[in-house]
C-alpha cells in the first residue's frame, strides 16, 4: 500500500502557508492511492500560476505548458495515447481567463481528460491582481477601487455548453475533494472540477472560515446529478449558501475519442509509422 510521500519529490513546496494548494496537493495523493496508481500511471499538464509549481512537487509524470493552454496539451496527449489517465491542474486565471476559449472546446469536445481548477479569484503568482472570477467590488491590486465586471461563472458556462462532469470542491475538505477527484477521473468524458481554493496572502475575504460558513454538499440532500435545469439553478447559487459535489453528469455521451474510427483498434502511440512517408504530402506544399 502506497502512501501519500511516495508522490512526494526531493523539492519542498514553496506556497504560502496556508495556501489552498496543499489541500488540492493532498487530495490528489490521496485520490492516487485509493484508485491504486503508482507514479507511471497517469500524466499530468499544468498551467501557469502558483497551481503550476506542483509539477515540481508531485511525483508523476507531467508538463508543464504556456498560461492558459494546459488544455490543448492534454488534448494531444489523450489522443495520443487514449488508454492514459490524463489530468489537467489549472487556475482560474489560466482556464477561465486566457484559456477560456480552449476549456469551452474542450467541454464541447468531451474529451476524456480531468481538468482540477484552482479557483482562488485572484492571480496569485503575480501578487494579487483580481482574476474572472473575482466577485463585484473585490478590491485587488489591479483594481484597487473595486472590481466592475460580473464575475465568470464556470458551473453554468459548463452546463450550458453540454458538460458531461460538471463538480466543484473545496480545497479545505480534503476527504469530499479527494472523492471528487476520483469520481471525476472514473467518467467518461470531459470532468470539470472547480476547487474553491482560498488565497491566504491576497484575498481576506474569501478565507476558510468564509467558505465554511457557507459550503453545503449537494449529496447531503440526497441530490441527483441528472436534472440539467436544477444544476444550472444550483450553479447560480452563490453569497450566503455556495454548493459543492457533482452538480450534473452525463454517462450517456460519447467522448470525443470514442467518436474516431482511427482509436478504435489501438492507440496513436502503439502504431508503426516506420514505413509511413509522407514525401508526396510535402510536394504538394512545396
Amino acid at each position: 500500500m502506497r502512501e501519500p510521500q511516495d508522490f512526494n519529490t526531493k523539492n519542498k513546496p514553496t506556497w504560502c502557508p496556508g495556501c489552498g494548494d496543499y489541500g488540492i496537493w493532498a487530495a490528489l495523493k490521496n485520490a492516487f492511492i485509493q484508485m491504486g496508481w503508482g507514479t507511471d500511471d497517469a500524466f499530468i499538464v499544468y498551467g501557469i500560476g502558483c497551481h503550476g509549481h506542483m509539477v515540481n512537487f508531485l511525483k508523476i509524470y507531467g508538463f508543464e505548458g504556456l498560461h492558459g493552454r494546459p488544455i490543448p496539451v492534454a488534448v494531444g496527449a489523450k489522443l495520443a495515447n487514449h488508454k492514459l489517465k490524463v489530468i489537467v491542474v489549472t487556475g482560474d486565471g489560466d482556464s477561465y481567463g486566457e484559456g477560456l476559449n480552449h476549456l469551452t472546446a474542450a467541454i464541447r469536445a468531451n474529451y476524456d481528460l480531468t481538468c482540477i481548477v484552482h479557483n482562488n479569484q485572484v492571480y496569485g503568482l503575480t501578487i494579487g491582481q483580481k482574476s474572472p472570477t473575482a466577485d463585484k467590488g473585490f478590491k485587488s491590486k489591479s483594481t484597487p477601487q473595486g472590481t466592475i465586471e460580473t464575475p465568470i461563472n464556470p458551473l453554468a458556462l459548463a452546463i450550458a455548453l453540454e458538460g458531461s462532469f460538471i463538480s466543484r470542491g473545496f480545497a479545505g475538505d480534503m476527504e469530499h475533494l479527494t472523492k471528487l477527484i476520483i469520481d471525476g477521473v472514473n467518467h467518461q468524458g470531459f470532468s470539470l472540477i472547480d476547487v474553491l481554493q482560498p488565497c491566504v496572502t491576497f484575498d481576506k475575504v474569501h478565507t476558510y472560515p468564509w467558505y465554511r460558513e457557507r459550503i453545503y454538499k449537494l449529496e447531503s440532500g440526497n441530490y441527483q446529478p441528472q436534472d440539467k435545469l436544477k444544476a444550472f439553478e444550483l450553479a447560480l447559487e452563490w453569497g450566503t449558501k455556495i454548493p459543492t459535489g457533482i452538480f450534473y453528469k452525463d454517462e450517456t455521451r460519447p467522448t470525443y475519442e470514442q467518436n474516431l474510427p482511427q482509436l478504435a483498434n489501438q492507440a496513436m502511440v502503439e502504431r508503426d509509422i516506420s514505413n509511413i512517408s509522407i514525401d508526396k504530402l510535402l510536394d504538394e506544399f512545396s
